[in-house]
């Protein structure tokens, strides 16, 4: 795969973790990178503009191309500005990376209609919102005649696609991410744009907070550190690049795995000749199981 050199970038939700990890390796390669970044708390309060001008004076300083933008995804007139940004700055728009969330675990007894919403907001609107700017600008310019061939990496997760407890707004809003990136694809291609999703496992200020994971990452000191958040930036960079081809795909990663991923599936059929009744599903559906799927433990 080639590199990005001359590619336009936005990264949202850069200033830390993942993000950063992925403007720096964009940049790297050649691309032009905006950085997106409120500087908000893991659970989406407070703002500071910090730490995405410090990736952007790291990304100057090894010679790069960058420029900040402290908008919040979830506003729309703001992730219009971020896309009216990239073009104005740089000329272009090749590529949008949406990577910026928040966390508000709970359970669904104990959720609050704030800890849903705000979750949700940042998570799938602020997909959307993106993407809805970004999409306009590309099918304009493609209705015009001018070449495009983007590419849009949107994150999803495992937890939207396994379901863990205590996600149920994380949950629900990565697997409507998934499904956002299949439609979206279809949509977008007619137009040069590809859109895939990524579900990466990694050491984040999110994931740290999990039960347990401290522990689990020391017991393996001096290993390869699967869960370094740099891991996965080799796999947005190869799926930002030009000669790239994959579209609506759903890729996991962790550390040195990838798992390509599907959607539901069909398990088993049972049919028959006119309307089911309470008594014959009592028979056909007998089996089934009394109890979600396990889940698939990612360390």
């Amino acid at each position: 795969m080639g590199s990005l050199t001359g590619r336009v970038a936005i990264v949202t939700g850069a200033g830390r973790g993942l993000g950063r990890e992925h403007a720096l390796l964009l940049a790297a390669e050649g691309a032009k990178v905006v950085v997106n970044d409120p500087g908000v708390a893991g659970d989406g309060h407070g703002t500071d503009g910090g730490p995405a001008h410090r990736v952007v004076a790291e990304i100057r300083a090894a010679g790069g191309e960058a420029v900040a933008d402290t908008g919040r995804v979830d506003d729309f007139d703001a992730a219009g500005t971020l896309i009216a940004r990239a073009v104005a700055v740089f000329g272009e728009l090749d590529v949008l990376v949406n990577n910026a969330g928040i966390t508000r675990d709970a359970t669904v007894a104990r959720m609050t209609e704030q800890e849903w919403d705000s979750v949700i907001s940042v998570h799938l609107k602020g997909h959307y919102a993106t993407l809805h700017h970004a999409a306009a600008h590309w099918r304009r310019r493609a209705k015009a005649g001018q070449p495009v061939k983007a590419s849009v990496i949107n994150t999803s997760s495992g937890s939207g696609l396994r379901g863990n407890p205590g996600q149920l707004n994380y949950a629900a809003a990565k697997a409507g991410i998934a499904a956002m990136t299949v439609v979206a694809a279809r949509e977008l291609e007619r137009y040069g744009v590809r859109v895939n999703a990524i579900a990466p496992v990694a050491r984040t200020r999110m994931t740290l907070d999990t039960p347990g994971l401290a522990e689990k990452l020391a017991a393996r000191a001096g290993e390869f550190d699967a869960w370094d958040p740099a891991n996965v930036s080799p796999l947005v960079a190869w799926l930002a690049a030009e000669e790239c081809t994959a579209n609506g795909q759903l890729l996991m990663i962790r550390g040195g795995r990838i798992d390509v991923y599907e959607g539901w599936s069909v398990r088993e059929t049972h049919e028959r000749e006119g309307r089911w009744t309470p008594a014959d599903l009592d028979l056909a559906l007998a089996r089934l199981p009394s109890a979600p799927p396990p889940l698939v433990p990612s360390v």
